[in-house]
């Protein structure tokens, strides 16, 4: 046999090794690319996203899109060829496998955590829209968790309104461990609440439960440092003067806060029309006050949005640096810190004034 035919034979056959050694082994890796956009103004499957009952309501126009990121999931298995062509991909990111999935966490465990993010950005865009709009919004301590086999369990429950710890009135959140701490392991502590059903039917009126105390003692047991606890976690717990539901499913996390919260804003405000009629997108977790913070996945949203016909995208301060790098055409990336940047914004927007948006640069200034 010829030199040269053994050559290529020995070439072809040393590929096709490495082709099956680039398949067979996985790298710890996982993919992200650019999921839907839902604008929160309009209808998701045949249903509004944002529905408002008990509160007039005013017509709106335009978009203000929420956007999403698609992940592999945990178990996923990526191996050396998949890696470098997402690498090569410019709509989608290959990104370390534990950027997206705590080592150790399962896909149960995730969809729970991405389930419990974004419920928590829905209420936080409730309060942050309501605020904004000058409404009041009740607020209350309330039992968020038990853990099992502490001094709580079976005995208080997830929903019970803590109105007071040995008789010191719960203002916030923190005074329901202040209180608790202040007793030595082993002694009793008494909680003043009030049942989660009694409470959760006072909500539905849109009230703070006012009767229906009732008194809960338990000991107190030792935590590893040494502090007393009875094994609850606490939480805040909303009282909304109407109804605010978002319907949206197979969405987690809690990165479209800012969307819904200004979405709520434009459906209640009296000859609004935040958008002037244009297509903005956006993202960005938000807090009760207000303040939008960043989120993973930006390219990939901004990718999503322009692909979808969005002009304009409301880009979180902290993301704006990595989402100027790779900006897709024809779309404008406006710096937003708070929801009253974000609605100043759609004010210039709406009326075409765009001059003065407030920009994202590679600086992140």
């Amino acid at each position: 046999m010829p030199r040269r035919t053994v050559t290529l034979l020995a070439s072809f056959l040393m590929l096709i090794v490495l082709l099956c050694v680039g398949v067979s082994i996985p790298v710890p890796y996982a993919e992200m690319s650019p999921g839907p956009t839902v604008n929160t103004l309009g209808d998701h499957e045949g249903e509004p996203v944002l529905q408002i009952s008990g509160r007039k309501t005013y017509p709106t126009s335009g978009h203000l899109n929420m956007t999403t990121v698609r992940v592999t999931g945990p178990d996923y298995s990526m191996n050396l060829f998949q890696a470098l062509y997402g690498w090569l991909d410019r709509d989608s990111a290959v990104v370390p496998h534990k950027t997206l999935y705590p080592e150790g966490q399962t896909a149960e465990q995730a969809d729970q955590e991405n389930a419990e993010e974004f419920s928590q950005s829905q209420e936080s865009a409730k309060v942050a829209a309501l605020n904004q709009l000058h409404i009041p919004v009740a607020a209350q301590t309330v039992v968020g968790s038990v853990v099992k086999d502490k001094p709580a369990d079976g005995r208080l429950h997830a929903g019970d309104v803590i109105r007071a710890v040995d008789g010191k009135e719960v203002k916030e959140t923190a005074d329901v461990a202040k209180f608790v701490t202040q007793r030595k392991p082993g002694e009793q502590t008494v909680f003043t609440i009030i049942p989660a059903k009694v409470a959760a039917a006072a909500e539905k009126k849109g009230q703070r439960p006012e009767t229906g105390e009732k008194q809960v003692t338990l000991t107190t047991a030792k935590a590893e440092d040494g502090r007393a606890i009875v094994g609850i976690q606490a939480r805040v717990d909303h009282i909304f003067p109407f109804t605010i539901d978002v319907k949206l499913a197979d969405v987690g996390g809690p990165s479209a806060g800012l969307m819904f919260a200004l979405g709520i804003v434009d459906k209640l405000t009296p000859g609004g029309n935040l958008t002037g009629g244009k297509f903005v997108a956006g993202t960005g977790t938000i807090d009760d006050k207000g303040k939008v913070g960043p989120i993973g996945g930006i390219s990939m949203k901004t990718i999503g949005a322009r692909d979808k016909g969005a002009e304009f995208f409301l880009t979180p301060k902290d993301n704006c640096a990595t989402a100027a790098k790779d900006t897709p055409a024809g779309l404008t990336l406006v710096k937003v810190n708070t929801i009253g940047d974000a609605i100043k914004a759609l004010e210039k927007i709406s009326t075409g004034d765009t001059a003065g948006l407030p920009s994202c640069s590679t600086a992140g200034r």
